[in-house]
């Protein structure tokens, strides 16, 4: 686990989804500047899960089975999870747009955090 992208991520995140949640009480439909924050937050995600997945590939991580699957699961869940949101928001182009990158926003630092806890 990359220590300095994590608290990176946690901060662009948590700003983003300041920012979305502003937005939807403006009622105002997710514009292009945070579809990109929400791409930049997507990028460091999935640099975060591909370190990871490199040290799982070199022995690091959880030795039990269980915890490997529970890990590969938030894996895919923190990759998979800002664009799902992205394809969710383009399709709902009213301020609710605006809440789902919000809420997404606040997802992924959740899962960046429980990533840390598994593998370490």
């Amino acid at each position: 686990m990359i220590g300095p992208l994590a608290v990176a991520i946690h901060v662009l995140s948590l700003a983003l989804a300041a920012w979305a949640f502003v937005e939807f009480f403006r009622h105002r439909a997710p514009d292009r500047p945070l579809f990109l924050g929400l791409t930049a937050v997507g990028v460091l995600v999935l640099v975060q899960v591909v370190a990871l997945v490199v040290g799982l590939a070199r022995g690091g991580g959880p030795a039990e089975g269980g915890e490997q699957v529970t890990l590969i699961g938030y894996l895919l869940t923190a990759a998979l999870f800002p664009p799902a949101a992205a394809v969710l928001a383009r399709m709902e182009p009213t301020r609710w747009g605006s809440l789902i990158i919000g809420a997404a926003a606040v997802i992924v630092p959740v899962l960046i955090l429980r990533l840390g806890q598994i593998y370490g």
